[in-house]
């Protein structure tokens, strides 16, 4: 017999990344030469020694059993080291630091262990949309923070509604920031974490791209005061070390927070492959220049990007940080129309951005994960059809 789907999952829009792949899995079918700008799923392999370090880490017997409930004690060191190196942060590996199975996971998480039923959840929009969904499925109501270009693409704090401020218990930051690859200053971030001690709102900061940046470093959460009294950072290894099939990151921050997660992960999942934490732990301690290889390879890619759609007579601009460009449609057409169109007419996969919230419509986000050749032809075609 039929089942029906749950009510709260009825509730959940489509995952904007799986329509996009059935669109684009279509197309390969049909046997089109399709250029691949939409997911920012690395193109490049992940570097040569993770993959040995995994290699040697697969036959250690004693990773052959459960994890650690609170992940392997190497893998949290390095992850403290990496800190104290990259932000002069000190953190304790014992408390205040916890492996997660992806950044995405602990996201979507995280809201069933710290926001009650019918609470409130400050969510920048456009934006991941885990924030949103995990806040649906802990119960609790999704207050949307428009994030538009006139502001830097910052939430504007102080135009919150006062009744839902009241009621909001967590609030998402997400910088640099996907998708529109803005940053925050300094001096931003602390009011926020100032924001967040008035109103008693837990902080949780998105960092999963706090290494693919083009100018200053992005500011760590706990270099601010205050920071880790509210504060939770979320991290990942998938963009730094081109690892998103890997699964692998972390949290660090406040150890109540932190021990909130655990408890909900203690009932959800087993933790990570220690052979993978043993792995990550390695890339953390030696992989910086392999790191700002990366870094300066996308980099290149978005001035290619730029700079030819700019020859075609295209407005765009250089993203500050991420590999993604978040670019204004053209003409009259909506975000789906346009991206519909490149998608039919010239083979190229982009995300409109109204997927990510309703501040989006107008714009197109390019995950720059193709070589500059096939970003200048992904260029050339787009300015054939429109």
């Amino acid at each position: 017999m039929p089942w029906e789907k749950s009510d709260r999952l009825k509730s959940l829009p489509p995952y904007l990344f799986s329509e996009i792949d059935k669109k684009k899995k279509a197309l390969f079918a049909a046997g089109k030469d399709v250029i691949n700008l939409g997911v920012g799923d690395p193109d490049q392999p992940t570097p040569a020694f993770i993959r040995e370090a995994m290699k040697k880490a697969v036959d250690e017997a004693s990773f052959h059993r459960y994890p650690l409930d609170e992940g392997l004690l190497e893998y949290r060191e390095a992850i403290a080291r990496y800190y104290k190196r990259r932000w002069n942060v000190t953190l304790d590996p014992a408390t205040e630091i916890y492996p997660v199975i992806g950044s995405k996971e602990a996201v979507f998480h995280f809201p069933l262990a710290v926001v009650n039923r019918s609470e409130a959840v400050l969510i920048p929009e456009p934006g991941y949309p885990p924030y949103r969904s995990g806040t649906v499925f802990a119960d609790a109501f999704p207050y949307l923070m428009p994030l538009r270009k006139e502001n830097g693409f910052l939430p504007d704090l102080a135009s919150i509604d006062r009744q839902v401020l009241a009621k909001a218990r967590l609030m998402w930051v997400n910088y640099p920031n996907n998708p529109t690859g803005a940053v925050a200053s300094r001096q931003w971030m602390q009011d926020t974490v100032n924001f967040a001690l008035k109103h008693r709102l837990i902080l949780a900061s998105d960092a999963a791209y706090c290494e693919t940046y083009y100018d200053d470093p992005p500011t760590c959460l706990f270099q601010l005061d205050g920071g880790k009294d509210c504060g939770l950072e979320f991290h990942s290894l998938s963009k730094t070390f081109n690892m998103t099939g890997w699964r692998i990151g972390w949290v660090a921050g406040n150890r109540d927070l932190v021990a909130a997660l655990a408890s909900i992960k203690s009932n959800v999942d087993s933790g990570q492959f220690m052979a993978l934490q043993k792995t990550a732990a390695v890339a953390l301690d030696t992989g910086d220049a392999e790191s700002k290889t990366i870094r300066d390879m996308y980099r290149k890619r978005r001035d290619t990007f730029v700079a030819a759609m700019q020859k075609a007579g295209l407005a765009a601009e250089k993203m500050p940080a991420t590999f993604y460009q978040w670019t204004s449609v053209p003409g009259k057409r909506t975000s789906v129309e346009f991206i519909t169109l490149l998608l039919e007419k010239a083979n190229v996969v982009t995300t409109p951005g109204n997927g990510f919230g309703p501040s989006g419509e107008g714009y197109f986000r390019v995950a720059l994960t193709q070589t500059e050749e096939r970003i200048r032809e992904a260029c050339e075609r787009i300015a054939r059809v429109i």
